[in-house]
């Protein structure tokens, strides 16, 4: 089967890795996959560029896609008689700008399908698809009366128990009893301050325990002079933003880590990678998390975090393997290709 990934962003954020990793299953299933993005915007800021990453992995699309929300309206039309021309049986997208293009310039005989990665995306103007993916069993029944699936978060292989976590903990200059961790871009829905603030709370009954907070962003001055009033530099530490193999080595690191909000990507998939680590997790009911958490978050407040922290408890979750996922997405394609 021959698969195009339509991914209008140029930042190896959100979606993009999830995309990534079921191109690549899908790949090593037998079938001919890339994967195209938004090329215009070169300039990514302090985001990790998604063109490099794709490049690597082999599955970057080089057939003349822009694919941009900031394309000129003439590029856009290029855009438009690209994607008419190409001969694949897949166009799979996954944010508004390229649903909205592939709706209006299908290559003939393909189906399209249109992965919702956040509920925002979810509106009486959702331009038609064949068939739709949602990140979670929650956002099923807003698309009642069309063919949908659960799109859960894939793993990368290198996320693994570690093999000593203390010799692992001496080598990163990092303790903790509890050692903790918030593993995200510092932004408002992420809500390090909730985070910071239930930290300060734990610390009064368990005075050895630490916070890891790694990732950058808009707040993450904001929340560093948050640490400083509450007198915490001393137990909180700004990890910075990792990525490969030692954002991997953080997360290994730790004992749990609280995910208190979502961004772009309600898949919950660093829930998914923690729980790969052997790392408990207590996250916000929001997504795919609940269905990913050791113990939720019943309140956004401080007592609430620090209740489902101290609770102990542990989740058994089975996990569907990267092949299994991909496995059922192709089937999916297939169940509407035999419906035409």
């Amino acid at each position: 089967m021959r698969i195009l990934h339509l991914l209008a962003s140029p930042f190896w954020s959100g979606p993009a890795e999830n995309v990534a990793l079921l191109a690549l299953a899908q790949r090593e299933a037998g079938h001919e996959v890339t994967v195209a993005v938004d090329r215009r915007r070169t300039k990514v800021g302090a985001e990790e560029p998604a063109v490099p990453r794709f490049e690597a992995l082999g599955l970057l699309d080089s057939e003349g896609l822009e694919l941009s929300v900031k394309s000129p309206p003439w590029r856009i039309w290029r855009d438009l008689r690209t994607l008419r021309a190409r001969h694949v049986d897949v166009v799979h997208t996954h944010f508004s700008h390229d649903h909205l293009l592939a709706r209006w310039a299908k290559p003939r005989g393909a189906v399209l399908i249109r992965s919702v990665h956040a509920p925002r995306s979810i509106r009486a103007s959702l331009p038609r698809a064949d068939a739709y993916t949602v990140p979670a069993s929650s956002e099923v029944v807003r698309l009642m009366g069309r063919t949908v699936r659960v799109l859960p978060p894939l793993v990368d292989a290198l996320f693994r128990p570690p093999e000593d976590r203390q010799r692992l903990r001496e080598s990163l200059a990092v303790d903790g009893a509890p050692l903790i961790g918030m593993v995200s871009t510092f932004q408002p829905s992420r809500r390090h301050e909730l985070g910071v603030a239930a930290f300060a709370r734990l610390l009064q009954d368990q005075p050895e325990a630490r916070l890891v907070l790694v990732g950058d962003g808009q707040l993450v001055e904001p929340i560093r002079q948050r640490v400083g009033a509450l007198g915490l530099q001393e137990r909180v530490l700004f990890a910075g933003y990792q990525q490969g193999e030692s954002f991997v080595r953080w997360l290994q690191s730790l004992d749990e880590v609280w995910i208190l909000g979502l961004g772009n990507d309600w898949s919950g998939r660093a829930a998914a990678q923690a729980r790969a680590c052997g790392v408990r997790v207590v996250a916000v009911e929001e997504g795919a998390l609940p269905a990913l958490a050791d113990v939720r978050v019943g309140q956004l407040t401080p007592e609430a975090v620090v209740a489902a922290s101290r609770s102990g408890e542990r989740a058994l979750v089975a996990h569907p393997s990267n092949q299994r996922i991909a496995q059922d997405v192709v089937l999916l394609y297939e169940r509407v290709l035999g419906a035409r």
